[in-house]
């Protein structure tokens, strides 16, 4: 008798509960929590459950469906994190460029270390 070895593929859709902002930025379900949120603080060691007490507008089972989503498809959402850490570093290099931010800054600065003497 002759042993035929099969494999069987599941075929498994996976809705993510997640939603792309206008900017590009995607949020879980319907709050304002960016999906590098929640991965920085897993990546970090947390659970879903320490994720949910971080960010109360989260529920339980959508961090774990993205956590699941993230593992599954760890090289596209760790390009997507790339992209959306140089998106913010190119922002604030633009506004710490600016002359305004700069006078801001300076004005701030010293208006706190003038507090600082008056409670020394």
């Amino acid at each position: 008798m002759e042993k035929i070895a099969m494999t069987l593929a599941a075929k498994t859709v996976q809705t993510v509960p997640v939603t792309m902002t206008e900017d590009g930025t995607i949020r879980i379900a319907n709050t304002r929590v960016p999906l590098e949120s929640v991965i920085h603080h897993f990546n970090l060691g947390a659970t879903a459950e320490q994720i949910v007490h971080k960010f109360p507008a989260l529920n339980l089972g959508d961090v774990y469906a993205v956590i699941a989503y993230y593992l599954a498809n760890r090289q596209s959402a760790d390009d997507y994190m790339h992209q959306q850490n140089a998106k913010a570093e190119a922002a604030r290099t633009k506004v710490e460029n600016e002359p305004d931010y700069q006078s801001w800054k300076a004005d701030l600065r010293e208006r706190l270390l003038a507090r600082e003497k008056e409670t020394v």
